[in-house]
């Protein structure tokens, strides 16, 4: 399959290439870092990187902004993305083809040609992968540039290495990866650096999750709750993790409430928790999982069975 995407994209003059919504760093790094890993190696084609753009991610790119009649007979790449609704930009489906490189389970199996490898740990570690391939087949080269990009990509869906999707092989791809010209602490700070007032929120998580004697934890974070905080739901899903360091816990879930939804970010040290997710219209991977709640009520339906996932799981 990766040759065939390589033949795919030497026969391509026009490439865009799509990420999912409310991106985050393996969003950008593999989308980007693709975008440029092409450009290096053919520097005649046109190569553009599209989406909404997040300032939280202004350290790593910026997207590209193009007309509708650039799609036309164009190769379409869409990264990390599970399924269509959460591509960004949904122009994506007027090129003349789609492929699909993702690591999420293949529940939504869209693309004319697709490359999903949920063993990865991140779509970025598989960008890298392709790089490998094309190194092989067509002499390719890996610049700076995207080495910078899908180093933060897989730093950043792996958790720094700590997550259990991290194997021998993430290893060395990243200790190939930081052999290249690019500023590390520059990448961490624009990664993991905070404004005060998110820190501030941070401290009201500590203070106001409830965990049960199974190890499932909750926090909500009410509109007002944000805006208190001076925070938006895009800079409070940053925090979503930091429970993960909490004693005893299991699996936890933070409600943030956003428009008339309230998204509900999953995470877990162990049980299964995408099964939970697609009962409320998400989805995700095993131990770290996005879904959607339409009112408070639907939220305690989601704690109620994340209570009882976690008691079975003990």
């Amino acid at each position: 399959m990766k040759r065939q995407i390589i033949d795919t994209i030497e026969a391509n003059e026009t490439i865009i290439i799509h990420r999912h919504v409310r991106p985050d760093p393996d969003a950008y790094g593999s989308q980007q870092g693709l975008k440029e890993i092409i450009l290096a190696n053919y520097p005649e084609k046109k190569v553009f990187a599209v989406g909404e753009h997040d300032a939280s991610l202004s350290f790593m790119a910026q997207p590209d902004e193009i007309a509708d009649e650039v799609y036309d007979n164009a190769l379409v790449i869409v990264t990390d993305t599970a399924n269509t609704e959460r591509v960004d930009d949904q122009r994506y489906t007027k090129g003349k083809m789609v492929i699909k490189i993702d690591h999420h389970p293949n529940d939504d199996a869209y693309g004319d040609l697709l490359w999903v490898d949920t063993t990865a740990s991140s779509c970025s570690e598989m960008i890298y992968e392709l790089y490998e391939e094309g190194k092989e087949v067509a002499n390719w080269k890996l610049s700076d540039a995207a080495a910078r990009l899908l180093f933060a990509g897989i730093v950043g869906d792996t958790g720094r290495f700590q997550f259990p999707s991290t194997t021998a092989k993430t290893f060395k791809v990243a200790a190939d990866l930081i052999t290249y010209d690019f500023d590390r602490n520059q990448l961490f700070d624009g990664m993991y650096e905070m404004e005060q007032k998110l820190l501030n929120l941070q401290g009201y998580i500590y203070q106001n999750f409830t965990m049960d004697e199974h190890g499932a934890a909750y926090v909500k974070l009410t509109k007002e709750l944000l805006a208190e905080h001076d925070t938006v739901p895009s800079e409070a899903s940053l925090l979503v993790g930091c429970l993960g360091s909490v004693k005893d816990i299991c699996s936890w879930v933070v409600f943030i409430e956003e428009g008339d939804q309230i998204r509900v970010r999953l995470r877990s040290k162990g049980p299964v928790i995408n099964t939970l997710a697609k009962e409320f219209n998400g989805g995700g991977h095993p131990l770290a999982s996005g879904a959607t709640a339409y009112s408070w009520e639907e939220a305690d339906l989601v704690i109620a069975r994340l209570k009882e996932i976690c008691k079975a799981y003990h």
